[in-house]
């Protein structure tokens, strides 16, 4: 019985039958960022397009947006990629904020670690004004 659930579930996960799944929703907003770890400890978040920075992390603060950059810039390195890639932030249609590693095509769902931690992502969003 445990064999033939194991089947089932993975033949249904290969051939999609069985399964249903939501379509994401349009993004309203979106802004290419770069993270950049200086000397003194400090994140510097630049704008891919034009180079501006558009926030500073001093050094000790916002272990939130440190761990989830740290962890997309391990997942990098073990994947032996370029870590010069941008990442995508977007603000989607129903409210949620999605940050899209573009090296590793890996997306973040950042509403799902709480609202205030998807709030350190969004105040770049609205620093960065970049619409698409």
């Amino acid at each position: 019985l445990v064999a033939l659930s194991i089947v089932i579930v993975g033949s249904s996960r290969i051939s999609g039958i069985g399964r249903t799944e939501m379509p994401p929703a349009a993004v309203v907003e979106s802004i290419e960022l770069r993270f950049e770890d200086r000397r003194d400890g400090a994140v510097a978040v630049t704008s891919a397009a034009d180079g501006e920075v558009v926030h500073v992390y001093a050094p000790g603060t916002n272990g939130f947006v440190r761990g989830v950059m740290r962890g997309l810039a391990r997942e990098r390195r073990l994947s032996a990629l370029d870590d010069a890639q941008p990442f995508r932030l977007m603000l989607r249609s129903d409210g949620r904020l999605t940050l899209h590693d573009l090296a590793t095509s890996r997306d973040i769902e950042l509403d799902a670690f709480g609202p205030t931690n998807a709030r350190a992502f969004a105040s770049l969003l609205d620093k960065g004004e970049q619409p698409r």
